[in-house]
């Protein structure tokens, strides 16, 4: 096992009724608040009512309509608002998409220079304000983490914000809230969860027993409870268990200890930069053809313990037979159970792009992407074919 460093800062509140704890808590932190959240079906379901209730002690300004993959602009505007307002906390309602964008903004109002410099790198973090999250999509952990994706459509470029100071101070998880996600979004979400414990899971570290247990047990729930959501969106315990799996996948506490360079997710950043797809349909589609290609005599008893463990394979069968057969009962229920869409041709993506999409991929990795098994250029423009 790797030695690592484990923060995290982030108060939960996890279960019914927790919403109504929201007047307890934020006033405390600022009483001059930033609400974010996207284009307004928390305005339908009742989530937006029962928070302006709770922020009834608080001034409430209101940054609405973020992208599903949020735009270097939306955090501009928020910015504006922030320094306009005199901002105390950033509140953002929905899910990673509207919490990207409030840590992006908690940074970039203490910058004075163009807030993209942050997310290149060409600045760095020094002050944020405060972030709370009320998760009504459970997909990405980012109500538990520091990092906050952002795009610049201009630019073709979905980049990582990652500094501790974008950590939330406080999440509210009422799986209540998930009961009116659609059964696409669920789909999706599922995909993104999985994804991430994916990620983290397939390492050349032989030795972290227990981080290889949270992965597969939170990589066992999702396969369990997430078409139960998708088919029962009032089910209390499908919802609760994916809400709690989400940033318990991506929070820090999973990859402690594991080595992991997030392959997937680098080509899949590259996909929304140039189509502006979902990010858990473009990871469902990527998944599958990068196992499938990365898998060799090197790799294949990480597939082994996959197989087996996951998805209940005889551990007396060939490797090979076990690691394919795990794939295949991973592209079933992702496109399959999940009804989740199986090529890129489906999301509108055709062959015109892949080769630039490729080179961008890999151009600020040094020319390749390292990891669980090292891809260059040619490696990840092949799985983007195999991907069509």
């Amino acid at each position: 096992m790797n030695n690592f460093e484990f923060y995290s800062p982030t108060r939960i509140l996890f279960g019914k009724g927790s919403m109504n704890k929201i007047h307890e808590h934020v006033p405390k932190i600022g009483k001059r608040v930033l609400l974010v959240y996207g284009k307004g079906s928390i305005k339908h379901n009742g989530i937006y009512d029962t928070v302006m209730r709770e922020l009834s002690d608080c001034k409430v300004v209101e940054l609405s309509g973020v992208e599903p993959n949020p735009k270097i602009e939306s955090v501009k505007q928020g910015v504006k608002l922030c320094r306009k307002h005199q901002v105390e906390v950033v509140m953002a309602i929905g899910g990673g998409s509207s919490f990207d964008c409030a840590k992006a903004i908690a940074a970039a109002t203490f910058y004075e220079g163009d807030a993209w410099d942050l997310v290149i790198g060409q600045a760095k973090v020094t002050k944020a304000l405060p972030v709370v999250c009320v998760v009504t999509m459970s997909a990405t952990g980012s109500e538990m983490n520091n990092v906050a994706v952002i795009s610049n459509m201009k630019t073709h470029q979905k980049i990582g914000l990652h500094d501790d100071l974008l950590c939330p101070v406080l999440s509210i998880l009422d799986p209540e809230n998930l009961y009116s996600v659609p059964p696409m979004q669920t789909a999706a979400g599922t995909a993104d969860i999985l994804s991430h414990l994916w990620e983290q899971f397939f390492t050349n570290v032989e030795d972290a027993y227990v981080q290889d247990g949270l992965a597969i047990g939170a990589m066992k729930a999702c396969i369990h409870y997430g078409p139960i959501a998708i088919h029962e969106p009032t089910n209390y315990s499908a919802r609760a268990n994916l809400m709690w799996a989400a940033p318990m996948a991506l929070n820090g506490l999973l990859k402690t200890g594991y080595s992991m360079t997030w392959s997937c997710h680098g080509m899949e950043h590259v996909l929304s930069a140039y189509y502006d797809i979902t990010h858990g349909v473009g990871l469902a589609i990527l998944t599958p053809r990068w196992m499938r290609y990365v898998l060799d005599e090197t790799t294949v008893s990480r597939f082994k313990k996959y197989g087996v463990e996951v998805w209940g394979l005889d551990a007396s069968k060939d490797e090979f037979w076990i690691a394919n057969k795990a794939i295949e009962k991973t592209e079933n229920f992702l496109y399959k159970t999940l009804g989740l869409p199986s090529t890129l041709q489906e999301v509108g993506i055709d062959d015109s792009k892949l080769d630039e999409m490729a080179d961008s991929c890999i151009r600020d990795k040094g020319g390749k992407i390292k990891g669980f098994k090292t891809l260059y250029k040619e490696d990840v423009l092949q799985i983007f074919k195999n991907s069509l």
